[in-house]
C-alpha cells in the first residue's frame, strides 16, 4: 500500500513560483539575515498553504497574508530569548551569505538593518521597502501611528549615526 499524496491546491504552486524571491527578500530585510529571511518566508508560505482555499478567491490577497504572517513571526521572535549563537567578526570558510554578490549599497543596507532592534527594522521595511503608509504599518503591527513615527525616526537616526550611510544621510533613508 502506497502513501497517498495530496495535490497542491489550485494556484498555490504558481503563486510560490512567481513570488518566492520577493517574499524571501522581504524576510531577509525583516530579519537582517538572508537565511533567517528564508526561514521566515517558509513560515509565511506554510500559513498560506493552510489557508489557500480562503486566499485563492479573486478578492484574496495571498502575498499580503504571507507578509502579515512574516511580520508577526519576526516580532514574536524578537521577544524570545535565546543565547545559542555567538556573533563573530570572521565567518567560517565557505559561509558566504546570499547577499555577498550584491552591490555594496545592498550590503550596507542589510548591515545597517541588522544592527537595529527588530521593532525598528520591521517599521523601516514596511514603510520604505513595502511602501506602506504610517497608518497601514500601525494597523499591521497593532500599535499607534505615533509609535510608528517614533520608531521610524529612531531607526533612521541610528542608521545615520552609524556612519554606514554618510553620503545618503542628507535625504530620507
Amino acid at each position: 500500500m502506497g502513501l497517498l499524496r495530496r495535490a497542491e491546491p489550485d494556484g498555490y504552486e504558481e503563486f510560490v513560483a512567481s513570488r518566492y524571491r520577493e517574499i524571501v527578500r522581504f524576510g531577509a530585510l525583516l530579519t537582517g539575515d538572508g537565511r533567517l529571511g528564508e526561514d521566515l518566508a517558509q513560515e509565511g508560505l506554510i500559513a498560506a498553504y493552510r489557508s489557500w482555499r480562503r486566499l485563492a478567491v479573486p478578492e484574496g490577497r495571498p502575498e499580503a497574508y504571507v507578509r502579515q504572517v512574516m511580520v508577526r513571526t519576526a516580532m514574536r521572535a524578537r521577544r524570545r530569548r535565546w543565547r545559542g549563537e555567538v556573533p563573530t567578526e570572521e565567518l567560517p570558510e565557505g559561509s558566504r551569505g546570499d547577499f555577498a554578490e550584491q552591490s555594496d549599497l545592498s550590503v550596507q543596507v542589510l548591515t545597517g538593518l541588522r544592527r537595529l532592534p527588530a521593532d525598528q527594522r520591521v517599521v523601516l521595511v514596511l514603510r520604505f521597502w513595502s511602501d506602506a503608509s504610517e497608518a497601514e504599518v500601525a494597523q499591521t503591527l497593532g500599535v499607534a501611528v505615533g509609535t510608528v513615527k517614533s520608531r521610524t525616526s529612531r531607526a533612521l537616526a541610528a542608521l545615520r549615526a552609524s556612519g554606514l550611510f554618510a553620503e545618503s544621510a542628507k535625504g530620507t533613508p
